[in-house]
């Protein structure tokens, strides 16, 4: 059998301007990076009207296992169908980490039948959208060290400089270090760490902002640090807000791929769900719905984490209105959730399937308290058997959601029919009644208490008394009305990675609070959750390689 990149290769690929030619984008409106990728000119985009006329798909899943869910896999076999199917789709995705590519997942560009190409660009440099983004943000990092040194005029103190660095790669060596050793000549010696390039607040800041005024706005308002009295030193203070417009120009403009069914795709932006609120770029999805009938999107990790921010950080913030949700599940994890070690998931196991589906309807439940109908996906696997499938077909019966088995991962888009089907009409059948979990105006912390009850089925968030005083202060300073961006693991509903299936009653932990002024969040970190993830045992990167032909094995 190929392999993902096997097939990514052998793909018949169009040029990219036929692709935009479909979308109604002249080729002079297309900033070509070679024949198979191109950025959409901001001119192209600012003509687009102001008013987007497509329907919103997102695509979400259970919580993650070590068995895998295929997300992203789900979400290209979708807009293949639907464009199969006669419905005019556009597939809006992030790009991928670096990080993740070398440490636990090896690629993220969808998998066998149902990837977007070219699959070695994409989950590697692609158009340097994320070394745009580390540059922006360490150079912020270097002309705050330089204001200090110069005597800091604005009264930023060096004990209270926040503003970290980053760096688009799996780390942990360097989560803490200290900067400015060897004397004056050196800076001024000072703590400081580096989170990955995805949870960095420029990355935040250029996956909302809806247009270049906007993100220049935003990043004035980032805050870098803090004067004696405790009011907020911010980009705008250091004078830096100029020189990172420059850098993020081109990173701006969303980049347009295509599937290998050769339907178009806009991946843009890439911000961990996990550490940071995981969705592609407003700029890219409001595009999308002025170019075609009906945009499929996705986010990160579980629906608790991913499907949550986009709907009360990205939704709220740009004004976008979802029309439905896709939950994608499959019979590998919910036994998993059933109480499974990944080495018992090749035996049929109707028992374990069924302990793991409240799993599965707890995550119907949340989609459906922000008032959108859901379809279920269940994504196929080779050894997944007639009895376990329709043990969750039968569940989803009895919940009341339209179910369909996708096989895209075999059979491309022609396996994914069912659920374009499905999708197309219950858009046509159940209008959403979008709604956001909790208001602007609730207090900070009964915001994240709000996700940890309603969401996580928590009893309790316990957090120190200077968290606490901490949120109470931004409140004081005017950022109360912010939304707030939980950090958590992914695997669980609450905060231990171990704990699978539906827990209730549990406690989260606050550790610590970040704001994230220009973004227009406050994150909350829970448990022992890293901004700067490390690397695995075996990471992927040891089996990455170039063969003797000079071509990129390992990607997967």
């Amino acid at each position: 059998m190929a392999s993902d990149i096997e097939i990514a290769r052998a793909a018949a690929k169009k040029p990219v301007t036929e692709i935009g030619a479909r979308l109604g984008i002249p080729a002079e409106d297309l900033i070509p990076y070679g024949h198979d990728k191109a950025k959409i000119a901001a001119h192209h985009l600012s003509g687009l009207g102001a008013k987007p006329t497509g329907k919103l798909v997102l695509v979400t899943a259970i919580s993650p296992t070590a068995a895998g869910e295929g997300k992203t896999t789900t979400s290209v076999g979708l807009a293949d169908a639907m464009n199969r199917i006669g419905a005019n789709t556009l597939l809006c995705l992030r790009e991928p980490s670096l990080g993740p590519c070398f440490g636990m997942k090896g690629g993220a560009a969808g998998g066998g039948h149902a990837q977007v190409v070219p699959m070695e660009d994409i989950n590697l440099h692609f158009t340097g959208d994320f070394h745009a983004i580390t540059s922006a943000h360490n150079l912020l990092a270097a002309l705050v060290d330089n204001h200090i040194h110069w005597g800091a005029p604005s009264g930023l103190e060096a004990s209270r400089v926040t503003w970290r660095r980053v760096l688009d790669m799996n780390d942990r060596n360097l989560r803490s270090v200290v900067t400015g050793l060897g004397g004056p000549g050196n800076g001024a010696a000072m703590e400081s760490g580096f989170d990955i390039t995805v949870a960095s607040e420029i990355m935040a800041i250029l996956c909302l902002a809806s247009d270049s005024a906007d993100l220049e706005q935003r990043l004035d308002r980032i805050i870098v640090g803090y004067r004696r009295d405790r009011t907020a030193v911010t980009c705008a203070d250091v004078k830096a807000t100029g020189a990172l417009m420059t850098l993020l120009k081109d990173a701006m403009l969303p980049n347009l791929v295509q599937t290998l069914e050769n339907n178009p795709c806009l991946i843009h932006g890439g911000p961990f769900a996990n550490i940071a609120h995981g969705c592609n770029s407003v700029i890219a999805t409001q595009a999308a719905l002025r170019m075609a009938d009906y945009v499929v999107t996705e986010a990160g990790f579980g629906a608790d984490l991913g499907a949550e921010k986009f709907f009360d950080i990205k939704c709220r913030q740009s004004g976008l209105q979802p029309d439905a949700a896709v939950l994608v599940a499959t019979v590998k994890a919910l036994k998993m959730h059933g109480g499974l070690g990944r080495e018992q998931l090749a035996t049929e196991n109707v028992a374990a399937l069924e302990a793991g589906l409240p799993n599965l309807g707890r995550h119907i439940e949340n989609l459906q308290q922000f008032g959108l109908p859901v379809v279920v996906a269940i994504n196929h696997f080779t050894q997944d058997t007639p009895a376990e499938i329709a043990a969750i077909e039968a569940y989803c019966a009895k919940t009341g959601v339209l179910v369909a088995l996708c096989t895209h991962w075999a059979d491309g888009g022609k396996g994914a029919e069912a659920l374009a089907r499905a999708v197309t009409d219950t858009l046509a059948a159940k209008p959403a009644d979008y709604r956001t979990l909790y208001s602007d105006d609730l207090p900070l912390f009964d915001k994240i208490e709000t996700v940890a009850r309603r969401i996580y089925h928590a009893d309790h968030v316990e957090a120190p008394r200077s968290v606490r005083e901490q949120l109470a202060r931004w409140e004081t300073d005017g950022f109360g009305h912010l939304p707030v961006c939980i950090a958590k693991t992914q695997y669980s509903f609450s905060t231990d990675p171990a704990l699978h299936g539906a827990p209730e009653g549990h406690t989260v932990r606050l550790r610590e609070v970040r704001l994230s002024a220009g973004a227009g969040f406050v994150v909350a970190i829970c448990g022992d959750i890293m901004t700067m993830p490390g690397l695995p045992r075996h990471p992927a990167a040891e089996n990455i390689h170039l063969n003797a032909d000079g071509l990129i094995e390992g990607l997967f």
